[in-house]
């Protein structure tokens, strides 16, 4: 299994270059501050969350608009908006094992500690402005509608 989502972080990495993640700061469950200090798109995030090449949420995760395929190791995403707030995600996204070393979660901005083929190590699986982009799509999943 561990094997398996090794596999699926190396084929989420693109192959240019990406720009080393900033310092993050975490206040309780959370990171409050924007990766880049920008609100994100949520247009740009659902089409990141639901690529089977870049995000790939489906594959763990039911609840995002009907994309398949959708899998079980995740909690449903349908109301993920209604339920934590933008901090909660963001810090679910960039480094959820310090909520829950155990996780199978990606951890999509850490780029020490993941395994992943060499020619991606030291590199984020998404760029700041990605995991914002995605935080702003799945703030507005409040229930089964996607709003962005």
């Amino acid at each position: 299994m561990r094997r398996g989502l090794a596999v699926l972080l190396a084929l989420t990495q693109s192959a240019h270059a990406q720009t080393p993640p900033s310092p993050v700061t975490i206040v309780g469950d959370a990171i409050p501050d924007p990766l880049d200090g920008r609100t994100g798109d949520a247009e740009r995030g659902r089409a990141i969350a639901t690529d089977t090449r870049k995000g790939l949420c489906p594959l763990c995760h039911t609840g995002l608009g009907g994309t398949a395929p959708s899998g079980d190791l995740g909690p449903d995403l349908a109301d993920v908006g209604a339920r934590l707030s933008a901090g909660r995600l963001r810090l679910r996204l960039v480094d959820g094992r310090v909520l829950n070393p155990a996780s199978l979660m990606p951890s999509y901005y850490r780029t020490d500690g993941t395994r992943v083929a060499s020619a991606w190590r030291g590199r984020p699986v998404l760029e700041a402005g990605e995991i914002e982009d995605v935080i702003a799509y799945l703030v507005t999943l409040k229930g089964g509608a996607a709003t962005p």
